[in-house]
């Protein structure tokens, strides 16, 4: 694959802000934003410095240091489920490679039946089917040192698959219909990212993202009774056949830009 033929694919420049919001909506589901304070204390535990504050120096030196530790750590962390996840989705898309043929000649059964999944996993995301949202949280051991944030990430991104499966699930099936490992990855980085960035712009200070996340916090039924709806139109749309209607026309239009050009 060139780099011209990602540039002008319609149907990835869709499904990138799609992978980035279904990520934001990963982080919007019970298993993450709730614990945020927790994720954060443990990653700053891991990258304090192992000396004695006797010997620290008093000035505002101090708290920048540890603001910038706290941001580094927050990357690592962040680091350590994009391995995770990427690694998820580029297996979808793996599949969807391997089964192309299939596909040419099922596509449109396998979009519909994906989109009936996705569906199912916007229900699973407003609450319907609540077995299908368990939590599970890894116990990391918080004397690891600066290698305990990207080991959280790992960890968690594992832990967290069942409760943002239904997001996650919608950006591997999009993965599986791209069928190829780059574009895969791709989505899977920017899924990750919609995950990731809430954390940093808490680890950097910014107090409107940390009032933000409060209120989230005090309204999260509500997200996720959006988030939900979001997703079951999405799998309304693959599982009528618009959506292929639509790659097929975006497609048509990128195609055609190389000639205005």
């Amino acid at each position: 694959m060139d780099a011209g033929s990602l540039v002008f694919d319609g149907a990835l420049w869709v499904a990138i802000p799609i992978a980035l919001l279904g990520g934001l909506l990963s982080f919007l589901s019970p298993c993450v934003l709730p614990l945020i304070p927790g994720y954060l204390g443990f990653i700053a535990g891991a990258v304090a410095p192992r000396r004695d504050v006797s010997v620290l120096p008093s000035d505002g030196s101090t708290e920048t240091q540890a603001r910038g530790r706290l941001v580094g750590g927050v990357l690592l962390f962040i680091a350590g489920f994009t391995l995770v996840f990427v690694t998820i989705i580029v297996l979808g898309g793996m599949a969807g490679g391997m089964m192309q043929r299939f596909s040419l000649q099922y596509g449109d059964l396998v979009m519909r039946i994906l989109g009936g999944v996705i569906i199912a996993m916007g229900l699973v995301f407003i609450g319907f089917f609540g077995f299908a949202q368990n939590i599970k949280r890894p116990q990391i051991k918080g004397n690891l040192g600066l290698i305990g944030a990207p080991l959280l990430g790992v960890a968690l991104g594992l832990g967290w698959a069942p409760c943002i499966g239904p997001t996650l699930t919608a950006i591997t099936s999009i993965a599986y219909l791209q069928g190829d490992a780059l574009r895969a990855a791709i989505l899977g980085l920017a899924y990750s990212l919609g995950l990731g960035i809430p954390f940093l712009l808490v680890a950097l200070g910014f107090g409107w993202a940390t009032r933000a996340i409060g209120f989230l916090r005090r309204h999260v039924r509500a997200v996720n009774i959006i988030g939900g709806i979001m997703l079951v139109a999405l799998g309304l749309l693959m599982a009528t056949g618009v959506w292929t209607a639509w790659m097929l026309h975006l497609q048509g239009v990128f195609a055609s830009v190389p000639a205005l050009l």
